[in-house]
């Protein structure tokens, strides 16, 4: 009697176990990246400091972050203006992650808050972004205002009866190619919704060196393009290199946050590096 119970037992202990294991396969069957994007995102972002980042403001040496402009409070990368007492005045900035990618997908969440300097540019009210493909900023000059990029142009909802897209693409120093035609347009808006307020918005960027790269915004598709390379109107702003270079292809390079103005903030960016 006693062996039957205990061979019963072991019977449904064995199925138990079998069916889990079958059910974390078919799971991961389903969905690829099921185990990829637990093991390999990594933060960038200590949600502490910021240590592995470096700030460029314009008419400022690398690493110069005048007037606290880039900082973190509560987990939160903040660009902040409350210490500009003679207003903005062209100081555009960016703040540079320490190490320069190809193949990536990249994520973070961003929002606008407060008001834009009253001395910013009228384009730049509830404007930031993230800059991809980006040149070494020890080669930006001194008063140079935005690296040679890649930028993934993020816009806030200002009026109801004007439509503002976000994740656009803006193209300092560059132009891609989008449904085969060279792109030569310095912005290009994506399909995305407006998003108004304060609320948090994700984004997320998906890098294959230069063959593709596509735009998410909350886990949806918003825009994609191909072939970013050295070109565009605005070459007079950049390193007289770049002009015997027009063509060329960008295949990496580092990437940064923007100041432009208006208050943004940061949190939980990850990065996961594709083979």
């Amino acid at each position: 009697m006693y062996k039957k119970i205990n061979l019963i037992y072991i019977c449904l202990l064995i199925f138990v176990v079998f069916s889990c294991k079958t059910k974390t396969e078919n799971e991961k069957t389903a969905n690829p990246l099921v185990s990829e994007t637990t093991e390999n995102w990594i933060s960038l972002f200590n949600g502490k400091d910021l240590e592995g980042w470096t700030p460029k403001i314009r008419g400022y040496a690398l690493g110069e972050n005048i007037h606290n402009t880039f900082r973190v409070e509560d987990e939160v990368i903040k660009v902040s203006y409350d210490e500009y007492e003679d207003g903005f005045k062209e100081t555009f900035g960016h703040l540079f992650y320490k190490t320069p990618f190809s193949n990536y997908r990249l994520r973070m969440e961003y929002r606008f808050t407060g008001t834009q300097l009253e001395d910013g540019p009228g384009w730049a009210e509830r404007n930031s972004g993230v800059m991809i493909h980006c040149e070494d900023p020890k080669k930006m000059s001194k008063d140079q205002k935005f690296p040679l990029c890649i930028e993934v142009q993020m816009l806030g909802g200002i009026s109801s009866t004007d439509p503002r897209p976000t994740a656009n693409l803006c193209t300092p120093g560059t132009n891609v190619v989008m449904d085969g035609e060279l792109v030569t347009a310095h912005c290009n808006d994506s399909n995305s919704p407006t998003y108004y307020g304060e609320q948090w918005v994700n984004l997320e960027v998906e890098v294959h060196n230069d063959s593709l790269i596509i735009h998410k915004i909350n886990d949806k598709e918003v825009m994609r393009y191909s072939k970013p390379q050295i070109g565009g109107a605005d070459m007079d702003d950049y390193n007289s290199e770049y002009k015997d270079r027009i063509g060329e292809p960008v295949k990496g390079g580092y990437f940064s946050l923007q100041s432009e103005s208006h208050p943004v903030e940061f949190r939980n960016i990850e990065l996961m590096e594709l083979k």
